[in-house]
């Protein structure tokens, strides 16, 4: 059967073992959820941003930004189901290696989902831009 569990109960939990292998730099286990077609869009002032194509695209930028860190890591603080997507609110805390001072901030990171695997991730710098792409209005 095809039919998708409205909460999307196994793709969260996909994704929180995704986030826990990404930080402990297992680039494999993180894409253990997506499809072969995997598209990552990543805003344009972001250091690495752009469009990626591909699980083999997918997990060459991964690795390339992970292996800048030399400590850290993106702990989800909040998983929201819209629909067949799912907003992950990210709080994002890396010291990067050369540097002494760390890198924090907050970014929410948009899956979608098609048969289990995810087909898409979107990030987006702010929350309320990506609750609002994802089709969510954002309190006020």
């Amino acid at each position: 059967m095809n039919n998708p569990t409205p909460s999307l109960a196994a793709e969260t939990e996909a994704l929180r073992d995704a986030y826990a292998a990404l930080n402990r730099n297992d680039i494999p286990a993180f894409v253990t959820s997506f499809d072969p077609q995997i598209e990552r869009i990543e805003p344009a002032d972001f250091p690495q941003g752009g469009t990626y194509q591909g699980l083999e695209a997918v997990k060459a930028h991964v690795s390339k930004g992970r292996g800048t860190w030399a400590e850290g890591g993106c702990e989800p603080e909040r998983f929201i189901v819209a629909g067949d997507r799912i907003i992950v609110l990210v709080h994002v805390k890396v010291r990067l290696k050369h540097e002494t001072d760390w890198r924090e901030g907050r970014i929410a990171d948009v899956y979608t989902f098609r048969d289990g695997k995810a087909i898409q991730i979107r990030t987006f710098a702010d929350e309320r831009q990506a609750l609002e792409w994802a089709g969510i209005k954002a309190a006020h």
